[in-house]
């Protein structure tokens, strides 16, 4: 049985609603990521999770969202990449505004959002806080919202046995030994390492610099090193993750 909105009749997902199932709303970016990975990795990866979970407490995974906040240098290698495909910050907002607003509509009183891009988050918080605001107005006071970044579930004996050289800080990991990994086991078939070039670490200052200085990110886009990537920990990491995520849903929604 699908998990998947997208693939359930009308009358399906309306059955699912009633049963007060919560939808999980995988959110990503389309992003460069490398010379050795596509530019939907921000999709793929929160898009697995959600999945994963959903199956595991019974919830419907809406169809992800692909497009994201504006890449950032020091997160994300920025906007300077051919392929990398953004939104403007209340654009994003107004979209999650909309589409809370008409989960609402249906019937659906928990929602968790599943971010796989950094850049995502304050205007997440803002399209949330609208939405609710919207949604009291109407006299909806029930609706209950998480918002998740998966990564922040990593633990401490997980990290260690990732980052063979030291974790790098999330910053620097762009492109690089987590998400590499991740992929690795999700969709080994769109990760190439042959066409992996060591030329980081991206060189970032504690601020931001408008414009940004020539040589700051490194040509690849990757941001510090893929070296230790492997599927293996990629299938540790998606083990990891997928239970941290499961547990805010659960604790969020009380399931």
């Amino acid at each position: 049985m699908t998990v998947r909105m997208a693939e359930m009749t009308w009358c399906d997902y309306a059955r699912r609603v009633d049963e007060g199932q919560p939808v999980l709303l995988p959110v990503g970016s389309i992003e460069q990521h490398g010379f050795h990975m596509p530019l939907s990795v921000d999709v793929i990866i929160p898009l697995a999770l959600a999945s994963e979970v959903a199956r595991r407490v019974g919830a419907i995974v809406a169809e992800p969202f692909a497009y994201g906040y504006k890449s950032q240098p020091r997160s994300g290698g920025g906007q300077s990449f051919r392929g990398t495909t953004s939104l403007d910050g209340a654009t994003l907002t107004a979209l999650m505004r909309d589409l809370l607003r008409e989960f609402a509509r249906h019937g659906v009183r928990r929602v968790a959002l599943i971010d796989g891009h950094f850049e995502n988050a304050m205007f997440l918080i803002e399209g949330v806080d609208l939405a609710l605001r919207d949604l009291a107005a109407q006299g909806v006071h029930d609706m209950k919202v998480a918002r998740i970044d998966y990564w922040e579930f990593i633990t401490l004996e997980a990290q260690a046995a990732t980052f063979d050289e030291g974790f790098p800080g999330w910053a620097l990991e762009h492109a690089s030994i987590m998400e590499t990994s991740m992929m690795l086991h999700l969709r080994p078939d769109l990760v190439d390492l042959s066409q992996v070039v060591e030329d980081g670490p991206a060189k970032l200052a504690l601020w931001d610099a408008y414009p940004l200085p020539d040589g700051t990110v490194p040509s690849s886009g990757v941001l510090s090193t893929t070296r230790g990537a492997t599927a293996a920990k990629g299938r540790m990491l998606f083990d990891v993750y997928t239970a941290g995520v499961e547990r805010a849903v659960r604790e969020s929604f009380a399931l």
